[in-house]
């Protein structure tokens, strides 16, 4: 596919949305209005327990009160390891001396540009979160008993952290 335009519809600090037209060889056309967003790094704390902590806070566009892993947004210049880092420390407090990659993938490729890393944090180390003004975040031990209900029911419904959670069962625990 080829980039025929791209036109910036909005610009917020988060993201951009842009309507882009693109086409093939053969002369196929494709018309999309698309979120850009410069990815985000999640982190799946695990302590030497292997229980899971995450973090619950108010989502606007679920409109509920969700538990999730902590996640944020990869800053201009910043590798997703080191938002990773970061994060992890101003959401819940905590810092990791050891870090894995566990996967890598696109939010939902169809309109948005977003693409999530997870990466299990462990050897933790315990400190005092410093969240955002506009955060307030709680943060929550969970056995995988515990998560494999969540999951199942319904309760947790964040698409990150069951991805996570099933990739650390299913690839490294």
């Amino acid at each position: 596919m080829k980039l025929i335009s791209s036109r910036v519809c909005y610009k917020s600090s988060i993201f951009t949305v842009t309507e882009d037209r693109a086409v093939d060889p053969s002369g196929f056309e494709i018309r999309r209005a698309i979120v850009r967003h410069g990815g985000s790094a999640v982190m799946m704390p695990v302590d030497g327990r292997r229980r899971v902590l995450l973090v619950r806070q108010y989502r606007l566009p679920a409109k509920a009160s969700l538990w999730e892993l902590p996640a944020g947004r990869i800053d201009p210049g910043e590798t997703p390891l080191a938002a990773a880092k970061r994060e992890l420390a101003e959401e819940t407090g905590y810092r990791a001396r050891t870090w894995k990659k566990l996967l890598s993938f696109y939010v939902s490729p169809g309109y948005v540009s977003e693409k999530m890393t997870i990466y299990l944090a462990m050897d933790l180390i315990e400190g005092e979160a410093q969240p955002m003004d506009d955060e307030k975040i709680e943060t929550r031990w969970f056995t995988s008993a515990e998560l494999d209900r969540k999951i199942c029911s319904g309760t947790i419904m964040d698409a990150k952290t069951i991805a996570g959670y099933l990739a650390w069962k299913r690839y490294v625990s």
